[in-house]
């Protein structure tokens, strides 16, 4: 359970990152469209390839949310369920379950 929240965490922190530097790399634009990470020319791209990858990054962000949500709504449901009372009812009265 912990591991999916990690993993959701990770694509976020990821998808981020890699936009953010996207984007800063390239503020000064121009007709070549290139894309450069942390100096490295990536690839040289046509605006419909530039959309399509902005449309590939968010479908990795919200995969990465919607794994975070799912990991931790199982982790709360798995919580309730382990602090269960261990109590029996028999006829009126409630108690501490014993072998009697």
């Amino acid at each position: 359970m912990t591991g999916m929240l990690f993993l959701g965490l990770l694509l976020l922190a990821a998808t981020v990152a890699f936009t953010a530097l996207a984007i800063a790399g390239n503020l000064s634009g121009g007709p070549g469209y290139t894309v450069s990470v942390l100096d490295h020319h990536i690839a040289t791209l046509s605006p419909l390839a530039i959309f399509c990858s902005g449309l590939a990054l968010a479908l990795i962000f919200c995969l990465g949310l919607a794994v975070m949500a799912v990991s931790t709504a199982h982790h709360r449901r798995d919580g309730r369920m382990g602090r269960a009372p261990d109590t029996t009812t028999t006829g009126r009265f409630t108690g501490p379950a014993t072998g009697a």
